[in-house]
Parts: structure tokens; C-alpha cells; sequence
């Protein structure tokens, strides 16, 4: 009765008293309304209480599926998923219900339960194209995801399952250890190891001491490290810096090196040198400074730590040479150097001052002292005003005082080994402190201890100081009959070459000058021969026999030394293979001894006329050895490629950055240039590596040593195949050095060589002349075509015509608004044939790519028909066919007007004459080009054939 009463009433009293009353299809069809509305808070209200009292299933089923819809556009996937799945139980052929919980289950990254639901769906309704595409996205979408997930969450557990189980096979664990690595140097592997707990297994990995368990572990944390600021962060603090360090402190080399490589991706992605933009991520990143200044704090203290081993040494020390400097020399912050030298002077000073001889010393390397010197020279570099640079010499001058003690000689030659070290390191620091009052005197003093290694400090450090014509003449006055009576009298082989090295700098004091010879005649050869034979003793240990090399590299000065030395094979087979050893402190003296064998450095040009004003005014004017004139230097290049200075070359620009500092690069590019200047020898030092030796030289180090190995690239590249001389990718590095030696600042022999290598280059692959159009080299190449010197000029033009087949390059040609067409069409005008035969070729690749071109060609000048036939009656065939061709392709230009001038002028005769002409093997070309064109007027309908009697 209540609900007949209801039914009668107004539809809006009805609705509240139903609504109270919960009437399940009156609720279904008010919530439809409020969904179609977009009042979707109020339908899913409606749908709620129509669950509540509804008992039919069916439609219940209904309810379930409307509300699922609401929440699908509340974004409430879970609830959405829920009610799809309670109207499926009811109807497992609920085609609506179905498609509703696949797109939950997306939206809750469940693809693979919501494929299934949209394959229901399409075997339902297999023509409905919304889940046909569904289908197949979803598909994609997860096979995309099962290659990560597949590869990441279960196989990270099972590669550390098999890493940390010990009854596993070696190879398995190796396998495991492998993929791990792999992995973690990709994003998206790096971050599932991260999340799977993987940071607290590799150390656990770590904690084993095996050295294949701590490398793969390391390794990985370098990689999961790497281009990752806020994964970085994370885990310098889950590892601790502590940890890191006395993973670099152990006995072996190759962890040493991993632990080095995790160091720097750390301080990569904290400085930001990942170059990765984070976006929004970066305002959840923490300020990174804090652990950059820790760790700088601990690579300090194991610069001087007797728990660090010497590779582990060699490494903090590197480490700090390679990140404390600016990387951008422009920027005045200088806090890191300033920081370090506040921090770490004396420990480095303490490295410098090591004698090995003595005992309870610091584990070193052979390398460790001279690393040292360098990364002195490197934050001395850095200080920018007199008060910094003032600080760090009385830092030093403090540390040496610190310790010279008359009474303890220990302490002494530790003073005297620090001012060797600042003598190769910053040596205007060393020098000034040598020149303190009574220290070049207590180096000769303890030249006459009775101690060999007190002897052996003071010579090395003699040596090291006598760099100067004033500290030369005061050690010839006061030192050299001390040096002869050590080398006479000694038993010690260490101490004797190292006197016999001490008397080669003192007898090289004059340079090259051959008026300045500080010794008697035949006395420096003499020296040398003794080297000689000190080098090439096998039983004398490597760190002895470089002082050999060392002596070498002052004596070769001299012309007489090094024509003598280059014509002993042995000697110079043994300086090759010492510089290939593990010692790399020889690298330097090995450098400079070839530097002076084959001339390469720089020389000023003397005019006669100030030679005469010299002497008229009795100044001194330096003398040439007349062994030093270019054909003795010619003799002694052959000689050294015969012996193999190119493979010990290659070995030499592998070394470490720290020990292969930029003036070593330097005199190593001099010597590639001075081998390179023969065109017949370029073959020979390509097949022994030294196309790609020259690389790293040419990108990196001093302005003057990226030139000369940028321009021994361009003699080699001119004339070899680019994919011998530079293989794989390394022939698209060559590119960026060539491109530099085009810059106005370069001389003009750099210019021309630079155009030919671009030359061939260009002609070799479409990639590399996209290449040099990247490195924007096409500006200075079109400059060089205005160029006066006639073979430059020729260069320029002939790299534009390999380059012109490049559809980038052609529409410069054809844009309005430029002479570069007008320029092209001059050079053909030219008298040079070299010149003509690259310009007319250029306009013949041209006029076939771009029909535009044939035109413009009438435009850019009133000479150009002349041109045209004056080179079409060449006398050089190469010529001919080239202006032929352009001649074709203007007669197919499609430009009737264009072809009947040509046909109307004189060129049609000589078309005939050239085109009756009888084959000719070495004018073939010509006469077939003008064959085709005077077949492409007849069908243009220009002229007709005539008959010729049978």
C-alpha cells in the first residue's frame, strides 16, 4: 500500500522517499543519470545503496559494472578492478565488465591480467577495433616489459644466488658475475639491482676477499653509479667512503683500478659531469657537497697512510690530479686546490721524500714519485695570485726544514729526495729552494758520505737541479770532479749511472749550440757509448737502466751522439722495449731523447744580417753541427722506423694521464710529425699503429702538441685508406682535428695538408662528409677557395667537389643571395689544370643533382658560356669530359630555352667535331659525353640527323 501511495505522488517527492527506501533499479537508473551528467561522486552514492539492497544477480552484475565505470574516472583503479571482477562472477561474458577491468589492471600495471581480459573481449567480439588495438599495445607493452623484467628482478637474485653460493662452478659464477656488470650499466638495470637489495649483496660479495667477488662487485656499484646523482648518493652512504678506501688500499693492482673507476663515476655524477638532466628529480637530490668533500678528505689522507699499498697510493694520487683541478680553466674558483694544499702538501711532500732503501717506508710503486711531481705541478697550476703561490712554497720551505738534521741522515736525504720531487714537479719551487744558502752545497757534501744511499739521493737530486746554465756552471765548478771520482771509484752500479748521468746533463748544458760544448771534443760521445752500454744490460734492473735513457736524452744534444746512437740497433730496440715495461717514469727521458733525434723541436730562424750585427758586437751566436742539417736528420728517421719506434710509440700514448703529462704529449706529437714528413714511410707507420696512437695526442694536451699531431693525421689521412689508417669508429675522430688545423691561426702548410686529408675523406663515405659538414668545416673550406696561393686555392676547391655530392652542400649552391655558384664557374676559367679539372667537376656533380643549378649558371656571369667551351675544346681529356657532362645536363635541364641557346652557339660544332672523332682509348670519355649530347638534342628536337653514305 506504502508503495502504490508512492508511485501516485509528484516524480520528485517520489524519488526522495525511494531513494530512502533503496528501490535497487530506481537507484541503477538515478546513478545512470548522474553519470551521464558528469556527477560522478553522486552516481557512485546511487550505486552504493542500489548494492546494498538489490538481490537479484543479474542485476546486480549491472550495478557492479556502472560503478566499476565511476571509478575508473575517479582514478580509483583498484576499486574499479574489484567491482569489473564481482560482475564477472556473475557473467564471465560480460564484454563491458571485461574491457572495464583490463583498463584497471593497465592502470595498475598488471598487463599481463589485464591482456588477458582485452583477449576475452576480442574472442567475443573479434571485429570490435577498440580491442583489436588494445590487443596489440598490450602485447607490446609487455614484451617490453617482461625483457626488463626478465632480465632484472629474477635474474638479479639469481646472480647473486650463484655469486654467494660456494659450491657453484667457477664458470657459472664468472657468467653471473659478467651479467651483473652488465646490467648495472643500464639505467633501468642499475635501479632493479638498487630496489632488489642488491648494494647490501655486493657487499657481502666484497666481505668474501676473493678477488673475482670483489671486482664484480665493484664494478657493478661503478656502473649503478654512473649518470645517477641521487643512486650515487645513496650509495656513498650505504658503502661508506671509509669502505671504499680500504677497498683501494689493498695489494692488487686490478682491484685498485675498480675501486679508482668507482671513485670517478661517483665524482661524475656528483658534480654533475654525467651532463643528465634530472628535472624534477634534482629538488629531491640533496646538495652533494658534503660528500665531495669527504671524499676528497679520505683520497688525502691515503695519499700518506702506511696502510694504502702502492698501487693503491698511485691511484689517491691520481685521482686527486685528475678532479681538484678546474675543469674549465676560466672559472676563478680555485677552493679544491686550495682545500687539498691546505689538507694534503705535506703528504704529498712525504711521497716525494721516499727512499726505498731505507726502512719503515711507504709502500710505493715505480711510478708513485714521479705521480706525485705531477700532481704538485698540477695544484701549483692552479693557485692564480703571488699570496697562494707564496703559501705553498712556504708550506714547502717549512716541510724541507722540518726535516734536514745533521745528526739523523735519514731525515736529511728525506729533505733532499722532497726538493728532487718539486724539481720535477713544480720545478720554479724546487729551483727557488735549491738556491737557499747551503743546500747545493750539502747535495755535494753528501756525495762524499761514505753512505751509498746518501751518495745516490744527492746525485739523483744534483741531477734534477742542474736544469739551468747558472746551476750547471756552479755544479761544473764545484760538482764534476766530485761526479768523476763517484763513477770511478764506486762499486755500485745504481750509484755509478747515476753519476755517469749527472756528468751527460752537465756535458748538454749548451743545448744544441755546438759552440757551447762544456766538455773536451769526443768527450760527451764517450759518455754516451757508456750509456749505450749500461741500456742494452739485460741483467741491470729496469729502474737503473732508464737513468741510461736518462743520460741519453741530455747527450743526444749533441749531433755526433745521436747520429752514433740511432745506427745501434740494439740500443735503440732496448730503449723501445723499456718503454713498453711497467715503469713509466721512463716514458719522459724516452720522449726527449727522440725529440732530439730527429730534430722536431722548435727552432727560430736566424736572418744572416743579424747574425753579422751579433758579431760585429761580439755576442754570442749560436752554431749548427753540421749533422744537424735536414739529410743527416732524414738518415736518422729511417733508422728509427726500421727499429720500431712506432709500436713503442703507440704503447707510450696508452699510459696513464698522470704520468703522460701534456709537454710529454706534447714532444711525443713532435716526433709523429717528424716521421710523417715522407710520404714513402706513411705506409709503414699505419701498419704498425700510428694512425691511431695519434688520436688521444691530437684531442687532448697543449695547443702546440694537438697541432702537430692534428697535421701528422692530415699527412697520413691525405694519402691512405681512412678505414686502414683509423679503424672503425675512431675515422670519424680524425674528423674535429683536421677541421682545426683550417683555422686562420694555423700556418699555411697545416691548411693545405688539412684540405687534402678532408679531400679524401669526403670522398670516401656519405657519414663522413656529414661529418665534416657537423664540425661546420664548410665556411672554411669555401674561404680557402678565394685563397692566392694557388695550391691551397686547388686543395679547397677539389675537397668542395667530393663534398658537393652532399645534398646539403648543393643547396648552398643554388640558394639565392651568394657568389659560391658565380665562384665555381670563375675557377673553371682558370689556368691551373688541377684547378679546372676539381672546379669543372664540382659543376658537373653539381648541374646532375640540381636541375636549378643549370639555370643559375647563365646568371652568375656573362663569361660562363665561353667557359663552357673553352673547356669542351681542353686539351686535357679529364677537363673536356667534365665540361661535357655539365653540357649534358644542361641540354636535360628541362629548360627548352636553356638547350636551344646551347644548340644555337658554337657548341654545337664542337660537339660534332669531338663526337666524329675516331675512339680513342685515352679521349673516350669526352667523345662519348659529346655523343650522348648531341643524341639528347636530336630527341629535344634541336637538330636533326644527316645521313652518312653506306
Amino acid at each position: 500500500m506504502c508503495m502504490a501511495i508512492c508511485y501516485e505522488r509528484p516524480r520528485s517527492a517520489g524519488h526522495s522517499l525511494l531513494t530512502m527506501m533503496g528501490d535497487p533499479i530506481q537507484l541503477k537508473d538515478e546513478g545512470n543519470k548522474h553519470f551521464q551528467a558528469g556527477e560522478i561522486e553522486n552516481a557512485i552514492e546511487c550505486y552504493t545503496k542500489a548494492i546494498k539492497g538489490c538481490k537479484d544477480k543479474k542485476v546486480l552484475a549491472v550495478i557492479y559494472r556502472n560503478r566499476s565505470a565511476c571509478y575508473l574516472k575517479k582514478e580509483n583503479y583498484a576499486n574499479a578492478a574489484s567491482d569489473a571482477s564481482k560482475a564477472i562472477d556473475v557473467d564471465a561474458a560480460d564484454i563491458k565488465a571485461l574491457y572495464r577491468r583490463c583498463q584497471a589492471l593497465e592502470k595498475l600495471g598488471k598487463l599481463d591480467m589485464a591482456f588477458k581480459d582485452v583477449q576475452r573481449c576480442a574472442t567475443i567480439e573479434p571485429k570490435n577495433q577498440t580491442f583489436l588495438e588494445t590487443l596489440r599495445r598490450l602485447g607490446a607493452e609487455i614484451q617490453a616489459k617482461l625483457k626488463t623484467t626478465f632480465s632484472t628482478d629474477s635474474r638479479v637474485q639469481n646472480m647473486f644466488d650463484i655469486l654467494l653460493d660456494e659450491e657453484m662452478e667457477k664458470d657459472k659464477r664468472e657468467k653471473a658475475a659478467n651479467n651483473l656488470i652488465v646490467l648495472s650499466r643500464e639505467d633501468a638495470g642499475a635501479e632493479r639491482i638498487f630496489q632488489n637489495n642488491g648494494v647490501p649483496l655486493l657487499l657481502t660479495m666484497i666481505e668474501t676477499g676473493k678477488q673475482e667477488m670483489v671486482l664484480a662487485a665493484v664494478r657493478t656499484l661503478s656502473g649503478m653509479c654512473t649518470g645517477h646523482k641521487a643512486r650515487a648518493m645513496a650509495i656513498i652512504q650505504m658503502v661508506g667512503v671509509d669502505k671504499m678506501c680500504s677497498i683501494m688500499a689493498v695489494d692488487n693492482e686490478e682491484i685498485v683500478l675498480a675501486t679508482c673507476n668507482l671513485f670517478q663515476c661517483i665524482n661524475d655524477s656528483l658534480t654533475g659531469e654525467d651532463k643528465k638532466d634530472y628535472g624534477k628529480e634534482e629538488a629531491l637530490v640533496l646538495d652533494a657537497s658534503k660528500d665531495l668533500k669527504t671524499i676528497l678528505l679520505a683520497l688525502v689522507e691515503m695519499v700518506g697512510s702506511k696502510k694504502v699499498s702502492g698501487h693503491g697510493r698511485d691511484q689517491a694520487l691520481n685521482l686527486l690530479s685528475k678532479n681538484v683541478p678546474r675543469t674549465v680553466k676560466k672559472s676563478k674558483d680555485n677552493s679544491k686546490a686550495l682545500f687539498t694544499i691546505d689538507h694534503g702538501l705535506k703528504k704529498i711532500l712525504k711521497v716525494c721524500g721516499q727512499v726505498s732503501e731505507l726502512p719503515d717506508q711507504l709502500p710505493m710503486t715505480e711510478n708513485t714519485q714521479l705521480i706525485a711531481s705531477v700532481l704538485l705541478t698540477r695544484l701549483y697550476d692552479e693557485l692564480s695570485c703571488d699570496p697562494e703561490r707564496d703559501n705553498f712554497r712556504e708550506i714547502c720551505n717549512e716541510y724541507i726544514n722540518s726535516k734536514i738534521d745533521p745528526n739523523d741522515m735519514d731525515r736529511t736525504i728525506h729533505a733532499i729526495n722532497v726538493i728532487s720531487g718539486l724539481l720535477q714537479g713544480p720545478f720554479d719551487v724546487g729551483n727557488a729552494l735549491v738556491g737557499r744558502q747551503g743546500i747545493m752545497e750539502m747535495m755535494v757534501a753528501l756525495c762524499a758520505s761514505e753512505r751509498e744511499v746518501d751518495q745516490m739521493v744527492a746525485v739523483e737530486a744534483l741531477i734534477h737541479s742542474a736544469s739551468k746554465m747558472s746551476r750547471a756552471s756552479f755544479i761544473i765548478t764545484n760538482g764534476v770532479s766530485l761526479l768523476k771520482d763517484l763513477y770511478k771509484k764506486t762499486k755500485n752500479e745504481k750509484i755509478k749511472i747515476r753519476s755517469l748521468v749527472g756528468l751527460c746533463k752537465l756535458g748538454s748544458a749548451g743545448g744544441d749550440d755546438y759552440s757551447l760544448r762544456q766538455f773536451a771534443e769526443g768527450s760527451t760521445e764517450k759518455l754516451a757509448k757508456q750509456c749505450r752500454k749500461w741500456l742494452c744490460n739485460p741483467k741491470i734492473d729496469t729502474k737503473t737502466r732508464k737513468w741510461a735513457i736518462e743520460g741519453l736524452a741530455y747527450l743526444t744534444n749533441d749531433a755526433d751522439v745521436k747520429d752514433d746512437f740511432v745506427e745501434d740497433e740494439i740500443a735503440l730496440k732496448a730503449m723501445f722495449d723499456l718503454s713498453k715495461s711497467t715503469d713509466k717514469t721512463i716514458i719522459y727521458s724516452v720522449a726527449c731523447t727522440l725529440v732530439n733525434c730527429t730534430n722536431c723541436y722548435d727552432k727560430k730562424d736566424i736572418l744572416p744580417e743579424l747574425v753579422q750585427l751579433a758579431k760585429f758586437s761580439k755576442q754570442h751566436v749560436p752554431e749548427q753541427h753540421p749533422k744537424d742539417k735536414k739529410d743527416f736528420i732524414d738518415q736518422r728517421v729511417k733508422r728509427l722506423l726500421k727499429a720500431g719506434i712506432t709500436s713503442a710509440l703507440a704503447v707510450m700514448v696508452k699510459a696513464d694521464n698522470s704520468i703522460l703529462t701534456d709537454q710529454t704529449k706534447e714532444m711525443l706529437s713532435r716526433v709523429f710529425l717528424a716521421l710523417t714528413d715522407d710520404p714513402k714511410d706513411r705506409g709503414t707507420i699505419v701498419a704498425q699503429g700510428g694512425g691511431k696512437a695519434l688520436i688521444p695526442l691530437a684531442l687532448e694536451g697543449t695547443e702546440a702538441g694537438k697541432t702537430k699531431a692534428s697535421h701528422a693525421i692530415a699527412r697520413i689521412a691525405a694519402i691512405s685508406n681512412p678505414e686502414i689508417a683509423f679503424p672503425g669508429e675512431r675515422v670519424y675522430e680524425v674528423v674535429r682535428p683536421l677541421v682545426g688545423l683550417l683555422h686562420t691561426d694555423k700556418d699555411g702548410m697545416q691548411n693545405y695538408e688539412a684540405l687534402r686529408s678532408l679531400t679524401n675523406l669526403a670522398g670516401f663515405s656519405e657519414k663522413l662528409r656529414v661529418k665534416i659538414l657537423k664540425e661546420k668545416a664548410i665556411s672554411d673550406i669555401e674561404n680557402y677557395m678565394f685563397e692566392d696561393h694557388d695550391q691551397i686555392r686547388q686543395a679547397a676547391t677539389e675537397c668542395m667537389c667530393n663534398l658537393i655530392s652532399s645534398k646539403e652542400v648543393q643547396e648552398r649552391f643554388v640558394s639565392d643571395g651568394n657568389d659560391r655558384l658565380k665562384l665555381l664557374v670563375l675557377l673553371c676559367g682558370e689556368e691551373d689544370e688541377n684547378l679546372q679539372i676539381a672546379a669543372a667537376g664540382a659543376l658537373a656533380m653539381l648541374t646532375s643533382a640540381q636541375k636549378k643549378a643549370c639555370n643559375k649558371i647563365t646568371l652568375v656571369t656573362t663569361q660562363w658560356l665561353e667557359i663552357l667551351q673553352r673547356l669542351c675544346i681542353h686539351t686535357n681529356p679529364n677537363v673536356q669530359h667534365r665540361a661535357l657532362v655539365v653540357v649534358y645536363n644542361m641540354l636535360d635541364s628541362d629548360d627548352s630555352e636553356l638547350a636551344k641557346k646551347l644548340i644555337e652557339c658554337e657548341l654545337l660544332e664542337i660537339l660534332s667535331v669531338i663526337g666524329k672523332a675516331e675512339n680513342n682509348p685515352k679521349r673516350q670519355q669526352a667523345i662519348d659525353a659529346a655523343r650522348t649530347c648531341l643524341v639528347k638534342a636530336m630527341d629535344l628536337g634541336l637538330i636533326k640527323p644527316f645521313a652518312t653514305p653506306s
